[in-house]
């Protein structure tokens, strides 16, 4: 974006929200940030922790207050909602968190109409739809974190494996992001090769056993950390700083986020993960490269498992 002061709100200030806005501010992606939550004084607490530490990274003002004070946000996060327990799912969560994303998005779209919207509230696709057909905005302009922490895991597994940086690995997870979500073995690229023909040049790492146990293990993480610490929020938290980045840099950057598909291949009516040019409009554009037809039947089954669920509302 062409403004120099950015205003970024934060909905929420448990665990995601709190973390989000302490990445945001450590990495000077906004001049001004406000915390909101339905118990003020955690998100005065938050606030005031973050602003401690501001003489020791790019500064930011860090408030907290109600909904008055994000009025002409840049960009708001919503993270409100009640949490995902141990051997819950986020599709779980669909009855308890809609009901909140319809009074945050009233009020939210209330202050900052021309905001670029980032839904983390699980689960993040349906809370997606469930925002824009309350408000009504344009759906380039409300965006799903969705599966691009899911990716970043599969990025991170796939550079232990072939002990290289996670940098030098290209990979996405798309669906769902949740138990339907698959990753695009066809697209995955490793110092410009293919996935089979990089295992190859590095010694044969990738077994056939090995696609399948690396996607359980992405698509099972967020419940693993559950089990053993309660709640994720530090990967999350640099997933959400690194969307924002994109948006409010007007990178062109290309993430897998939760959009909302209009006849991309074949899929209506839906908010799920694929590709996305992400700028100062937010979605710029919606890619559709080629990939196998065993990823299209998931992508498809995704699109399904999403609308059933979306029916409960």
């Amino acid at each position: 974006m062409s403004k120099t002061a950015i205003k970024i709100s934060v909905i929420g200030a448990g665990f995601v929200g709190s973390t989000a806005a302490y990445t945001l501010a450590l990495k000077g992606i906004a001049s001004d940030i406000v915390l909101v939550d339905a118990n003020p004084e955690k998100a005065i607490g938050e606030a005031m922790d973050i602003e401690h530490g501001s003489p020791f990274v790019a500064e930011s003002i860090v408030n907290a207050g109600g909904y008055e004070e994000t009025r002409g946000s840049d960009m708001v996060i919503i993270t409100a909602g009640t949490s995902q327990k141990p051997d819950e799912t986020r599709i779980d969560l669909i009855a308890r968190n809609a009901a909140i994303m319809r009074d945050v998005a009233t009020q939210v779209a209330a202050q900052s109409p021309e905001a670029v919207i980032l839904i983390i509230s699980n689960p993040a696709d349906i809370m997606s739809y469930v925002f824009r057909e309350v408000t009504g905005f344009p759906k380039h302009r409300v965006i799903g974190s969705g599966t691009n922490l899911d990716s970043a895991r599969l990025r991170y597994l796939l550079s232990q494996k072939f002990g290289i940086s996670s940098h030098d690995v290209h990979a996405q997870v798309w669906g769902e992001h949740g138990d339907s979500e698959f990753p695009v073995w066809s697209l995955v690229q490793i110092a410009g090769m293919g996935i089979n023909e990089a295992s190859d040049q590095f010694g044969g790492v990738m077994s056939d056993e090995d696609y399948g146990y690396l996607g359980d293990v992405v698509r099972n993480a967020a419940y693993e950390v559950i089990n053993r610490k309660g709640a994720t929020y530090y990967g999350i938290g640099a997933s959400i700083a690194r969307i924002c980045e994109a948006v409010l840099r007007d990178e062109k950057s290309i993430l897998p986020v939760s959009v909302f598909l209009h006849g991309q291949y074949g899929i209506d009516d839906v908010y799920l993960s694929l590709p996305a040019i992400l700028g100062e409009h937010g979605v710029e554009k919606i890619l559709t490269p080629v990939i196998s037809d065993d990823e299209l039947d998931k992508l498809h089954h995704s699109a399904a498992v999403l609308k059933e669920a979306r029916a409960q509302l």
